[in-house]
């Protein structure tokens, strides 16, 4: 390991937690603060690139495969480095955050997998990122137990053979970590999350016959894949692990990345392990790139635009394609239903409807896909089970039959479906419901039988947006304007002060999560995330 250096870093602003000196310590702190005095000017310069490219793609309304890299792409003789035992077989892998209940549930769910999320699934409060480490870390040595007040209940940890593998995913670029900072200068969340996980828990993973394996988010480009594999490099030589340790799997869920799947691969060979096919944070960015592309860019409700729409199919039949292609896993989408405990009649038909996803999911070649309920994880199991049998993947499936062009990924206008009057009035009353969730520390919240994230509330503001942007006429013959979208919004609020009494609406943060979602659904300057302005309000 490098020698120590005082660590520039200083915590700013922040409550002290119960045993943060344990994550907190000066060599992780020294080790957060050189990646981020190597590493955060080129995400600056990265960042910075995004919107050169959002501001070409306004220009002319289309995305095309990269000329630059086309040699990538012809070269058939490449791979990604071969899959650990511990992330060979995929076929189930469980989603949330890294609360204590919520990790032992995850760890001890069935599933091969718990994506450890500080992203989507977590609200960024200093609490969440310090202690969500504190958790792994705990789990990992198995000192973590959970009793809940409300119920009673104790939750501990089952035997290590029958535990998920942990894949942790860091928060996205665009975030910055306000607690921590060099020079007046916060750091990163990404490098702050990967920084402090990968210091604390790289060789102790190693012990355990796994390792620091990562999920990517919100990646636009393959100069970005190229920006974590030099982080993993620089960190595997820090800590004195060999090279080749790391394994990362990237969300493909911009749609700039959908067109540099392989290259993405490529950047990452020696430490990638997969993609990932998500769905809202794909549509998500299908809105803010085509804002201006008009109404053939229009998408209808999201609930419209399942996975068997044929640009989403292009989307993920190329996704498995390029996988394999290249010796990677493909991991499909979330099953996000959360059953319910009192009505047996929806139960029976949402769990139908995740069957017949992760079916065809497996059938279409994917080697895993995500559920978000412990409940969930029999039912996906059995799909893929079906088609594996004792295989741990189905990677020898090449899927040479897939032909998908350029133009394919952008077929929106292929759709027969228009957005619709209910589709606004759902579009604000989850946003309203996840932001107001959100401000108050949680990422992972169960709204109308569904479990959301941000991704939920990203697309779910930027529907109204470009709805409203495009002039859409709903089928009640009314148009979207942003004087229907208040009209909405206040109706929903008065709704949610019924529903749950005025000493607990007083007690919550809704109308700062309304004036929120009408800020990020209105302006007319499009807010690149949400959770930028929602950053700035989290206490």
């Amino acid at each position: 390991m490098s020698a120590l250096a005082p660590s520039p870093l200083a915590i700013v602003d922040a409550e002290p937690l119960p045993r943060q000196e344990e994550v907190l310590t000066d060599a992780a702190l020294a080790f957060v603060a050189e990646l981020h005095r190597l590493f955060t000017p080129r995400r600056d310069e990265l960042l910075a690139r995004r919107a050169e490219r959002r501001a070409e793609i306004a220009a002319t309304s289309t995305l095309d495969f990269l000329p630059e890299t086309a040699a990538v792409r012809a070269d058939d003789s490449w791979r990604v480095a071969e899959a650990p035992a511990a992330l060979n077989d995929r076929r189930v892998e469980i989603t949330g955050p890294t609360d204590r209940k919520m990790t032992i549930n995850a760890l001890n769910s069935g599933a091969k997998v718990w994506l450890a999320d500080f992203e989507d699934a977590s609200a960024p409060t200093w609490e969440n990122v310090v202690l969500g480490q504190l958790n792994l870390t705990d789990a990992y040595e198995r000192r973590i137990d959970f009793t809940d007040e409300r119920t009673g209940k104790s939750y501990a940890l089952k035997d290590a053979g029958e535990l998920a593998t942990v894949v942790m995913r860091p928060r996205g670029w665009h975030l910055d970590e306000r607690h921590l900072q060099v020079e007046g200068r916060p750091v990163p969340g990404a490098l702050v999350d990967f920084g402090l996980y990968f210091f604390h828990n790289a060789k102790r993973l190693i012990e355990l016959g796994k390792g620091p394996y990562f999920y990517l988010p919100k990646t636009e480009s393959y100069l970005e894949a190229r920006l974590w594999n030099d982080i993993f490099v620089f960190a595997q030589d820090y800590v004195g692990i060999p090279q080749g340790t790391v394994r990362a799997t990237v969300l493909i869920e911009t749609i700039t990345a959908a067109y540099q799947m392989e290259e993405i691969l490529y950047e990452l060979r020696d430490h990638a392990s997969g993609l990932n096919a998500g769905r809202w944070d794909y549509l998500f960015s299908i809105v803010k790139n085509f804002r201006d592309g008009g109404e053939k860019f229009v998408l209808p409700d999201r609930n419209q635009v399942t996975m068997t729409a044929p640009f989403m199919r292009a989307y993920t039949e190329l996704l498995v394609r390029t996988c394999h292609k290249r010796g990677a896993h493909a991991i499909g989408g979330m099953a996000a239903f959360i059953p319910s405990r009192k009505d047996a009649e929806v139960n029976k038909v949402a769990f139908e409807k995740v069957k017949n996803d992760k079916d065809r999911e497996a059938a279409d070649g994917f080697d895993g896909s995500w559920v978000a309920h412990p409940d969930l994880v029999p039912i996906a199991m059995e799909s893929f089970d079906a088609v594996l049998g004792d295989k741990p993947n189905q990677k020898d499936r090449l899927r040479e039959d897939v032909r998908v062009s350029a133009a394919d990924l952008i077929a929106i206008d292929s759709l027969d479906a228009k957005p619709t009057y209910d589709g606004l009035v759902n579009a604000v009353q989850v946003g309203i419901r996840y932001i107001e969730a959100w401000l108050r520390g949680l990422g992972a919240v169960a709204i109308f039988n569904l479990m959301e994230d941000a991704a939920t509330a990203e697309i779910s503001r930027s529907q109204i947006w470009q709805w409203i942007n495009a002039g859409v006429v709903f089928e009640n013959g009314e148009t979207a304007t942003a004087d229907l979208a208040r009209e909405v919004a206040a109706r929903e609020l008065d709704a949610i002060r019924a529903e749950i009494g005025d000493e607990a609406f007083a007690a919550g943060k809704w109308q700062q999560a309304h004036d929120l979602l009408l800020q990020v659904s209105l302006d007319q300057d499009y807010a690149d995330f949400l959770t930028l302005p929602a950053y700035e309000q989290l206490r």
